[in-house]
């Protein structure tokens, strides 16, 4: 039996453990990088455009849930690394498995055309078009930056948080008066550089649904230790168990004059941060509730006050974008995209999504779950079920992990890490495998 040749879009986290898994089971495969380095979203000033990482970047996961399970994070690093290090463990991950052979730097896809009879036609930057079996596409979704759309016009300066780098780029954010829109960790950690004295500043922070804060530490240790869900007790049942332990992590907004949120504890994404409440309570940030409009330089707020502003500055996250897909084709209008197990598009089974979804706690091992079943996809060693099935799992799962949050763009891509590593661990990869055991194979082009 043939194996199928594999077009892989992408060399950030997704690309590169899906092409580590590949390599793994000996498929033939290629990584379009449209940059001149890996790591995309991690890649500080990547030149194609696709990092939001800023100068004073550290992630909010620690680094013992950040590890991939073949690859360590090194045991020197911090609990909380800074975005450089994780570039070099990225980079230390692509020397260790070969994985820089395989990649076609600064050559991304520009078009990718399904062909009538299966497999697809790609056309590179370097302007080729080449023919593949089987297509997975890792291109991130922290790139297209989404705009808050308010009233009005605002004739200050405005500009995404996926553009700020620090306090003098890409403008001299210094006695300025600056708002900043959203409660993400994006928000808070620029809220807290801007808010700093030092720069004489003016900062308030404006949120439309508030946000759950949660700390980094509890008990001297790194937060995320502690939060592990079990797949055996409904997920309901301990959420329910969080809410009630809610007060003893100090997590409530109200408390630091932010407004009270419009959902319980984990009905939608919290944002971490140890610095944003003590700027909130030192008075050095001015919390503020939904914007109702602007109007020149003044922005006026739900509540009735309004204040001046020179810069807006609008961390409301990203749009899930194809480009090189025609719209008509797959697109992600307001960034909803239905894959069965977030991967497979029913009844096209040439095409693989990696890394397209909000894991909680991390997507650094999610994406390696997901790639363990490109790999075994491609070997032969999986098959789907019927596109009914599938279809009837993609409300299921939605259900599961998105029933019980906030209906925002934010969230339509929510997702349980622990629970959704074991569904694919014990059940999803084995059952897909005697499923190929009985029926065969997937039929891939490079293998019919």
């Amino acid at each position: 039996m043939s194996k199928p040749t594999t077009a892989v879009i992408g060399a950030g986290i997704s690309g590169l453990t899906s092409s580590k898994m590949l390599s793994d089971y000996g498929i033939p495969y290629t990584t379009f990088e449209s940059s001149d380095r890996i790591g995309g979203n991690w890649a500080f000033g990547n030149p194609n455009g696709h990092s939001s990482a800023y100068r004073s970047l550290h992630i909010d996961t620690s680094k013992h849930r950040l590890s991939f399970r073949d690859y360590p994070m090194p045991e020197e690093y911090p609990d909380f690394p800074h975005h450089t290090q994780i570039k070099a463990y990225l980079d230390g991950y692509a020397e260790a498995f070969g994985l820089r052979e395989n990649i076609e730097f600064q050559n991304g896809v520009v078009h990718a055309e399904r062909l009538p009879g299966g497999g697809w036609e790609i056309l590179d930057q370097a302007g080729d078009t080449r023919r593949f079996d089987l297509l997975v596409v890792g291109n991130g979704h922290h790139w297209d930056p989404r705009f808050a759309d308010f009233p009005g016009e605002f004739t200050g300066v405005s500009i995404h948080s996926h553009h700020y780098i620090d306090p003098k780029d890409p403008l001299d954010f210094t006695g300025k008066r600056i708002l900043i829109v959203g409660i993400g960790n994006s928000a808070a950690d620029i809220a807290v550089e801007l808010s700093s004295k030092s720069l004489q500043n003016e900062v308030t922070l404006s949120t439309r649904s508030s946000a759950w804060i949660v700390p980094k530490y509890t008990y001297g240790l790194p937060a995320d230790k502690y939060f592990v869900t079990s797949p055996h007790i409904p997920l309901k049942w301990q959420r329910w168990m969080i809410q009630k332990m809610q007060f003893m992590t100090g997590s409530n907004p109200e408390l630091y004059g932010l407004p009270k949120p419009n959902h319980k504890f984990f009905e939608a994404h919290p944002t971490q941060s140890v610095e944003l409440p003590l700027r909130l309570g030192s008075g050095d940030i001015t919390p503020k509730g939904n914007v109702s409009r602007l109007d020149g330089e003044t922005v006026h707020f739900e509540d009735g006050t309004s204040s001046d502003f020179d810069v807006i500055v609008y961390a409301t996250g990203y749009n899930i974008t194809f480009p090189f897909f025609d719209p008509e084709f797959i697109s992600a209008p307001d960034n909803r995209i239905d894959l069965y197990k977030r991967m497979f598009k029913p009844g096209i089974d040439d095409l693989v999504f990696v890394g397209f979804a909000q894991a909680t706690p991390t997507l650094f091992p999610f994406v390696e779950a997901q790639a363990r079943l490109v790999g075994a996809y491609a070997a032969g060693h999986y098959r789907l079920p019927s596109v009914a099935e599938m279809e009837r799992v993609i409300a299921a799962d939605q259900q599961l992990y998105t029933g019980h949050v906030l209906d925002r763009p934010r969230h339509t891509q929510q997702l349980d890490y622990f629970i959704y590593e074991h569904d694919m661990r014990t059940r999803e990869i084995p059952t897909g495998r005697a499923r190929a055991l009985a029926e065969g194979a997937p039929v891939l082009a490079g293998r019919a």
